[in-house]
């Protein structure tokens, strides 16, 4: 038995929005149910008005507990998970590790094992999925890609005007 030690806020990896705009751009519109290898998470709650990375789904952070297990589910699939929240320092990093504690304790369980049994990258096994964090959240990702209708949607330059 291999013994790991849980995931913590420190082990959780960002992307930059021009990586993220990058990988947009090369694929198609991601959702949970696209083809998209890529699945954008918007855990704004209130504050989500004024637009949003198109093709993002959006999850209130207020919804999260509930919601976490069917989104482990539904993105199984994904080569590559993004959370991301207004500013990606509290709400968008909490719900990545969420995702990944509940994600480790699913497979884990469903392979019948104990703790730590989980996937073992067999020959022949889907590759291991990416969680990432978007840098900056959507208060960055706005001041560059706001305007661009490729990747935003519903974008509301007034609301942005004077920052966050």
């Amino acid at each position: 038995m291999t013994t790991t030690t849980p995931t913590t806020i420190a082990d959780l990896t960002y992307i930059t929005r021009e990586d993220l705009s990058t990988r947009l751009l090369s694929t198609s519109t991601p959702s949970p149910t696209s083809s998209s290898p890529i699945a954008i998470i918007d855990v704004r709650d209130s504050d989500h008005i004024g637009g949003h990375i198109r093709g993002s789904t959006w999850i209130p952070s207020s919804e999260l507990d509930y919601r976490i297990p069917e989104l482990v589910r539904e993105l199984k699939g994904k080569e590559t998970v993004v959370f991301h929240c207004a500013l990606s320092q509290q709400r968008g990093p909490s719900a990545a590790l969420r995702y990944v504690r509940e994600k480790e304790r699913l497979e884990g369980k469903s392979e019948g094992g104990k703790d730590g049994d989980g996937e073992k990258g067999k020959e022949g096994e889907q590759k291991e999925q990416k969680v990432l964090v978007l840098d900056g959240g959507f208060t960055k990702w706005q001041e560059k890609y706001g305007e661009d209708g490729r990747l935003t949607e519903a974008y509301q330059k007034d609301i942005w005007e004077f920052g966050y």
